[in-house]
């Protein structure tokens, strides 16, 4: 037994070395199976190849509200739309989805309104939207879902593929966005779940913004705000400026790069952009959406200290002056009547309507504030080609395009009345005299940059 113990003792050396071994050996095996399961799983999940993108290839375009999606299926090549829509009032038992499509044999526009099933939220509407692109065999050819995200801080100025990190970040700036950042990731959140095998791609409304000089989007604040907590000017409506503009120099036949406008985004949320060379250069937007001209329930510039009064002389609490600057302002507090502005013409046009007077003051304060933006955009230009309108008061109200021209002759922008007039409901054109400097009517397309912008990521 002694002289077995020996032996015994004598291999121990031996018979640790090959535990040790063989434990080291295992735990590089396990690791290269994870290593490679990691590998297929990011290959699985990674975007199509530019192979799988043909002409006839859809991008499905989702803007997602905090009660609403807003959807479009669209080939980004051809620009062609197969299919749009709308879900709103989520999140209530109003909730329904309108759906468009011309995918009949004789292409005709089909529309078709239903109520959702409960719960009536953001994942149903897209339930919804699937087993309709699964019906009209739509499905197999969507190559990515491209999303409107409103804040991108100075993160992003591209398109960008969404992956844990994104949506991180996406949700870090929610407190620079409340009202959109978190409804953006309910849609992303959303499609990833109805669209798990398609790459889901980010297109920022900050990123055309992202060549602003420090002038432009620093404040008269300590510098360290900036540095510590990225407080700064950033703008929105990027997509919409950056369409535009784009289709302002094909109109002009010059490229991009040596165009020099003006663009007004006029909605319910309206932007002014100087654009330089092809790059904004200066906005009206800020920090947040509340900056800059008077909007429909927004306020824009105001004087800081109005903030303090309401607290500390009024005993406003800041959710009140929050809901105060952001929902209760604008055209419709100015008016007492409507954030619309097709209401607020309708009445101020009618003598008889008891709100005739204020619809009329809310209108013209409106267009004084958008024209008093345009014009103190000289100090960024140095040389104008053009003035733009897009947007849907941009487009359709010949009414408040004329009285903002009438306030900047001063930049030589004279309107003609005819063609005014006739520059609207989706048609595009210069409403500017003969001698005056042109000023074009451009209908946006934010949906169809976002299909573009996702498929050259893509490729």
């Amino acid at each position: 037994m002694e002289k077995l113990a020996i032996h015994l003792l004598t291999f121990l050396p031996c018979i640790n070395f090959f535990c040790s071994l063989t434990a080291i050996i295992a735990a590089h095996l396990l690791f290269l199976v994870n290593y490679f399961k990691a590998l297929f799983k990011r290959i699985m999940n990674s975007p199509k190849s530019s192979q799988t993108l043909t002409s006839t290839s859809a991008i499905l375009v989702i803007n997602c509200g905090s009660s609403s999606v807003k959807f479009s299926l669209i080939e980004p090549e051809s620009g062609i739309n197969l299919l749009s829509g709308l879900a709103e009032c989520l999140t209530t038992p109003q909730a329904s989805i309108k759906i468009k499509h011309s995918l009949n044999a004789n292409k005709i526009v089909q529309s078709e309104t239903s109520a959702l099933s409960t719960p009536f939220d953001h994942q149903q509407a897209l339930n919804t939207l699937v087993n309709k692109l699964k019906s009209l065999n739509l499905v197999e050819s969507i190559s990515a879902v491209g999303h409107r995200v409103v804040h991108g801080g100075e993160h992003y100025s591209q398109p960008t593929l969404i992956n844990d990190d994104v949506k991180n970040t996406i949700e870090n700036l929610a407190k620079l966005a409340p009202l959109h950042n978190p409804a953006n990731l309910i849609g992303i959140n959303a499609c990833q779940k109805a669209f798990p095998h398609l790459p889901q791609i980010a297109v920022f409304d900050t990123a055309f913004h992202q060549s602003m000089p420090e002038k432009a989007y620093l404040y008269g604040i300590p510098l360290d705000l900036y540095s510590k907590h990225g407080i700064r000017r950033y703008g929105f409506h990027g997509t919409s400026h950056y369409f535009v503009a784009n289709q302002a120099a094909k109109i002009m036949n010059k490229p991009l790069a040596q165009c020099n406008l003006i663009s007004a985004h006029l909605g319910n949320g309206c932007s002014v952009t100087a654009i330089k060379n092809g790059e904004s250069v200066d906005t009206s937007l800020g920090m947040t959406p509340l900056e800059g001209v008077m909007m429909g329930t927004r306020s824009g510039d105001i004087d800081a200290g109005i903030v303090f009064y309401l607290v500390e002389k009024l005993g406003y609490s800041i959710e009140q002056v929050d809901i105060l600057l952001n929902k209760k302002s604008g055209l419709l507090g100015v008016s007492q009547l409507s954030n619309d502005c097709r209401t607020l013409e309708t009445a101020m046009l009618d003598e008889n309507h008891t709100q005739s007077a204020q619809a009329k003051l809310a209108l013209t304060v409106f267009c004084y504030r958008i024209a008093k933006s345009i014009a103190s955009y000289s100090a960024s230009l140095t040389t104008l080609d053009s003035l733009i309108f897009t947007g849907g008061i941009g487009e359709n109200s010949s009414w408040v395009r004329q009285q903002i021209l009438k306030q900047l002759s001063l930049l030589n922008f004279q309107v003609c009345e005819e063609a005014n007039q006739a520059t609207r409901f989706g048609a595009s054109g210069n409403i500017a005299t003969n001698s005056s400097r042109p000023c074009w009517v451009i209908a946006t397309n934010e949906e169809l940059v976002i299909a573009q912008q996702s498929a050259q990521l893509l490729r």
